[in-house]
């Protein structure tokens, strides 16, 4: 694979560890600017909705720009929005500081997951994309727990100075190793872009994308209290069990690649029947803890295996038109999975059901991804069977 696709992989690790690192310095955040912590985690709210409006819009601003420009220029963005967090003087300070820094996420990954396939010959571009976001499972895996720790021994404001370094090492490693006459911009009017967004197929990718995520999101919210409270284990033991879960990301990340390479659409079947089988059966797992720690990689596994086969499908959709569109359009929807899937989750225990009956809701979500694929599918089918019909009028 060719070593640009790593440069990518560093600028998504930088991603990820400012979007996920947050969510272990609430209490630190909450106590230095006096809110609350419900306050403070929606700082976590407020950095995925920057990620569905910046996704969009910067990726329409800078669709005749050269690709390997607009990567750059979006890594300033991040490394000046993390700045920022490190020097936020109060909360609401730091809340615009996280949107502003959230703006890059989509973009970066839509335009990033292009260049990617760009990179490689025609059967290794879903794998190509798989590394690319391997960055973002290896920050799961190293990068949060490590901000995390810096940020309880040194303070919050040192592991934003920290992502702001990985920022300034991402940016050099892609001016370094991105080649230009691989990123040119697409040709095209950006009006007509979000036109072919509007269409059905694209639409139907998308809603794929978040139905999918949702599920995964739905029960990883929720993770540690279910382990503590249902499967009893000691709050100790919640971090090296999400260890489990990040070698579990990494695994099925790089099968989802491997095999969406030989065919898109039965691996987006496939991860999503296996995903939604996963999480019904961890409804069950979570009361052994041994089953519950297998489960917990399965879930990462699953949960990863649909990310490269789900972006292939949505670009596939989008036919050639504003595929650095489509692929932003797609993140943005993921992040829109992980929202939903949280507020799926909470509203299950809100409503009396409990934290064992999560995984069971969730399962449905992923399930319902499956009817809308097989609907698109369908779909594709009438209008290829009417094609000679409306060319002989």
């Amino acid at each position: 694979m060719p070593f640009a696709l790593y440069a990518l992989a560093a600028g998504a690790f930088g991603i990820g560890v400012t979007e996920f690192v947050i969510m272990g310095l609430l209490l630190e955040v909450s106590a230095d600017f006096q809110v609350s912590v419900a306050a403070a985690g929606l700082l976590i709210s407020g950095y995925a909705l920057g990620v569905v409006a910046g996704a969009p819009v910067l990726t329409a601003l800078s669709s005749r720009w050269p690709r390997k420009n607009v990567l750059i220029g979006l890594m300033v963005i991040f490394t000046l929005g993390n700045a920022a967090c490190a020097i936020a003087p109060s909360y609401g300070f730091l809340m615009a500081a996280r949107v502003l820094t959230a703006l890059a996420h989509g973009t970066f990954f839509g335009v990033g997951s292009v260049v990617a396939t760009s990179l490689v010959p025609a059967d290794r571009r879903a794998s190509a994309i798989a590394i690319m976001f391997t960055g973002l499972t290896v920050a799961n895996i190293l990068g949060v727990p490590f901000g995390t720790w810096l940020g309880q021994q040194f303070g919050w404001r040192s592991t934003f100075w920290a992502v702001t370094l990985i920022g300034v090492i991402a940016m050099a490693v892609l001016a370094l190793l991105v080649p230009k006459d691989e990123t040119r911009p697409e040709a095209g009017d950006w009006r007509a872009d979000f036109k072919a967004m509007a269409r059905r197929p694209v639409l139907l990718g998308l809603l794929t994308t978040v139905l999918g995520f949702a599920g995964v999101f739905a029960v990883f919210t929720y993770i540690a209290p279910a382990l503590t409270q249902i499967t009893g284990f000691a709050d100790s033991a919640v971090s090296p069990i999400l260890l489990v879960f990040g070698g579990g990301l990494i695994i099925g990340n790089l099968i989802g690649g491997r095999l969406a390479d030989k065919h898109v659409v039965r691996t987006v079947l496939g991860t999503l029947v296996v995903l939604a089988i996963v999480l019904g059966l961890m409804t069950f797992a979570l009361h052994s803890k041994v089953a519950a720690v297998i489960f917990v990689g399965l879930l990462g596994a699953a949960g990863f295996a649909t990310v490269a086969p789900l972006q292939m499908w949505v670009l596939g959709k989008a036919e050639g038109a504003g595929q650095s569109l489509a692929s932003s359009f797609n993140i943005a929807a993921f992040n829109l999975g992980n929202a939903l899937g949280a507020w799926a989750g909470g509203a299950v225990i809100d409503h009396g059901a409990g934290l064992g009956t999560i995984p069971l809701v969730a399962a449905l979500m992923p399930l319902g991804a499956l009817l809308v694929v097989l609907w698109s599918l369908r779909l594709d089918r009438k209008t290829v069977a009417l094609q000679p019909a409306s060319c002989s009028l």
